[in-house]
């Protein structure tokens, strides 16, 4: 679906695991890794969409992660004028997308990019959680700090710490 302004309504999922790490995947035969994305189809809801794309792109489920947080607000890009599809109607000039915070809650060898019709990746890894941000593609780079830092709160795990010799924990 595309809005009155030209931006696809989309939804982006962060995978945390209970380090504080992040789901970073590769573009399929491309050198450039992002998080899990896609369209909303019309009469879908953002979650259904969510889970949905979580499935063709990760090959989870439901049962496998917890939604931590959801983005208070949609967070749009635009795309460069030459990943524009000018021929295409009606004209996509970028996305418009509300963010997942998911907790995984299986193994990980539950990840399976396969399950798809057409694979989006080819391969994953853990990453710190800040390291998204530095290495997105540029027209992406906003959203993705703002999303992450409405949710660094949440996705960060409780670290120890001492405090007059008894032990506390604090979260991030």
């Amino acid at each position: 679906m595309i809005d009155g302004d030209g931006y696809r309504l989309n939804v982006g999922i962060v995978i945390c695991n209970n380090h504080g790490q992040v789901f970073w995947a590769k573009r399929y035969g491309q050198h450039s890794w992002q998080f899990p994305q896609g369209g909303i189809d019309e009469g879908e809801t953002a979650e259904q969409a969510m889970f949905r794309e979580l499935y063709e792109e990760v090959g989870l489920t439901k049962k496998d992660v917890k939604i931590v947080a959801t983005s208070r607000h949609w967070l749009r890009y635009k795309l460069p004028k030459r990943l524009v599809r000018w021929d295409s109607k009606p004209v996509c000039i970028g996305q418009k997308q509300k963010w997942f915070l998911l907790r995984l809650d299986c193994e990980e060898s539950q990840i399976n990019m396969q399950r798809g019709t057409t694979p989006e990746f080819d391969g994953w890894r853990w990453v710190s959680y800040w390291y998204p941000v530095r290495q997105v593609v540029s027209f992406k780079r906003d959203v993705y700090r703002r999303a992450m830092k409405e949710f660094a709160s949440m996705a960060m795990p409780f670290k120890e710490r001492k405090v007059k010799g008894k032990r506390k924990f604090k979260r991030g």
